[in-house]
């Protein structure tokens, strides 16, 4: 099968409504969307995993850019592989890795939130021949807040929600905590229900597998391509704690866009506005992977 094969089974096409596509990749089936057309962008979504949450913000992309989206493993529609208990940032960069390459899609822009923006990062120092330039939005690079164990109130609260209702109401409880309540009341019934059908990924796989994840300065330094620190003007303070320092770090600026923790829901075209220069930018570079002094290469 060819790649553009690949991509026209992830398109929305008359009489394929009814069909999931699926690619088998690294050991693990993933459900993927690809819509638009122009230079490629993946979307990586970080807690409940679901391309659901970009459907608005992969739209008002697809204007200009093919917009690639996928469950990622054992969430929404993609299967949790057999005897899979574990995972890390690495397990989850190549799944993305290997979804492109499938799609014949790389290099890509790629733009990751939450734990998705640590799956991102660990995406473009892992494969940086994947990637042309990275978003990396409200990162949950737990190691670089103020307080990495300042977590009580919430873990209390999950565990309230747990004890009461089990995963799904556990996973009502943070997402009403980092989302706000109003952005769980607008989510799509569908996308709702399904989130909460993949509530033991979250808690009983994927939470603490990506808190430790940081690399090193050397390791930063090394980047050679576009990256953009991006935080949410109503995001919670840990997450621009985390900004501030990577982007020091990288040599870049923190970039802001509306909104809060999932602005990618109440502010999708806002965010699209945003981070639409900087993806056209990652497009012109071409995944130019050349050395270039610190900062330079990166988003100014």
């Amino acid at each position: 099968m060819r790649p553009g094969d690949l991509l026209g089974a992830g398109r929305m096409v008359p009489g394929m409504e009814g069909v999931m596509p699926q690619l088998k990749v690294n050991g693990a089936e993933l459900y993927y969307e690809v819509c638009g057309g122009g230079p490629p962008v993946l979307l990586i979504m970080g807690f409940t995993g679901d391309a659901g949450h970009f459907e608005t913000l992969a739209g008002a992309l697809a204007s200009e850019f093919t917009v690639i989206s996928y469950d990622r493993r054992g969430n929404g529609r993609s299967p949790r592989p057999p005897g899979w208990a574990a995972t890390r940032p690495e397990e989850q960069a190549d799944d993305a890795a290997a979804l492109l390459a499938a799609l014949g899609l790389s290099p890509a822009a790629v733009f990751g939130t939450s734990a998705g923006a640590n799956f991102a990062l660990c995406l473009l120092i892992r494969h940086p021949e994947t990637v042309s330039g990275a978003v990396l939005h409200e990162t949950a690079l737990v190691k670089l807040f103020d307080d990495p164990g300042a977590r009580g109130a919430v873990s209390e609260l999950v565990q309230e929600a747990m004890g009461t209702g089990g995963t799904p109401a556990a996973l009502e409880a943070l997402w009403r905590y980092v989302a706000g309540d109003r952005n769980w009341e607008r989510l799509q019934p569908a996308l709702r229900a399904r989130m909460q059908s993949s509530a033991e990924t979250f808690f009983g796989v994927e939470l603490g597998s990506y808190e430790g994840f940081l690399p090193d300065d050397k390791t930063l330094s090394a980047i050679a391509v576009p990256v953009m620190v991006l935080v949410s003007e109503e995001g919670h303070a840990v997450y621009a704690q985390a900004a501030g320092r990577l982007a020091h770090r990288l040599g870049v600026e923190v970039t802001r866009t509306p909104g809060t923790h999932t602005a990618y829901h109440d502010h999708p075209h806002e965010l699209a506005q945003t981070i639409r220069p900087f993806l056209r930018r990652c497009a012109a570079s071409g995944g130019d992977h050349g050395t270039a002094p610190s900062g330079l290469a990166k988003e100014p």
